[in-house]
């Protein structure tokens, strides 16, 4: 799936604030990096359990990780090598578990890190069960982890604009379209008519293809890579069932 959303010209974006580290931006640079990186501390997480290292262990390692990362942070030839962000964090986390990680760890920790996100191990158990590796569970988690940041956003928004009780009956039905049956106990329940409950989930399933991309788009830094990007990620969730 494509979208015409794709923004044109490309505008500024974590990722691509977090490759021209070498800029006078170099502030910008390091916490666009920092804030990209505790997004997606989930798949890096999924891909330690699946190497072999316990919950706590994983964590740790994750912990560790992302320290070096934001330490050598200035290493954007690592970063522009690597294009989107995506593949540059899983290629400088298998660097990383290549080399004495053990030795990279430091008593000041950046204050992002000092809480990993709630729910890691049950979300990998439920996620990731049928993963065949490390790289395999790493794009499953990165996928269902952006899918479920563009959730919150669009919960969020209907909560703000008063819309909420509408987004929660609807958020079942944005894969599979209710039966006519279904459409008219929706209608019941939420006291408005068949025909509106068809269209508030055409304009639901429009926005979070939006905000989809719009996660998407943080992690590149053109819209040739939001492209390839929106790609990636529908055939890992299809891979996914």
């Amino acid at each position: 799936m494509t979208s015409s959303h794709s923004r044109q010209p490309f505008e500024r974006t974590h990722w691509s604030m977090a490759m021209h580290a070498d800029t006078s931006q170099t502030l910008g640079a390091r916490d666009a990096l920092v804030e990209l990186c505790v997004r997606y501390w989930y798949p890096i997480y999924a891909y330690l359990r699946r190497f072999g290292h316990g919950p706590e262990t994983a964590q740790i390692i994750t912990r560790s990780f992302l320290q070096h990362l934001f330490q050598h942070f200035r290493d954007s030839g690592t970063a522009q090598a690597q294009g989107r962000f995506r593949n540059y964090l899983l290629a400088r986390l298998r660097s990383f578990l290549a080399s004495d990680w053990r030795s990279s760890s430091s008593d000041a920790v950046v204050a992002e890190l000092a809480e990993p996100p709630p729910d890691l191990e049950l979300r990998n158990q439920r996620d990731n069960a049928g993963a065949q590796s490390p790289e395999q569970a790493f794009q499953q988690s990165f996928a269902l982890e952006l899918l479920a940041r563009a959730f919150a956003r669009l919960r969020e928004e209907a909560r703000q604009t008063g819309r909420l009780d509408m987004y929660e009956a609807l958020e079942p039905y944005f894969a599979v379209d209710p039966s006519s049956t279904e459409s008219d106990e929706l209608a019941q329940r939420l006291r408005t008519r068949s025909i509106m409950i068809v269209m508030a989930l055409k304009r639901l399933r429009q926005r979070f293809r939006e905000l989809i991309d719009s996660e998407l788009a943080d992690t590149v830094a053109s819209a040739d890579e939001l492209l390839a990007e929106q790609q990636a990620l529908y055939a890992v969730l299809r891979e996914c069932g």
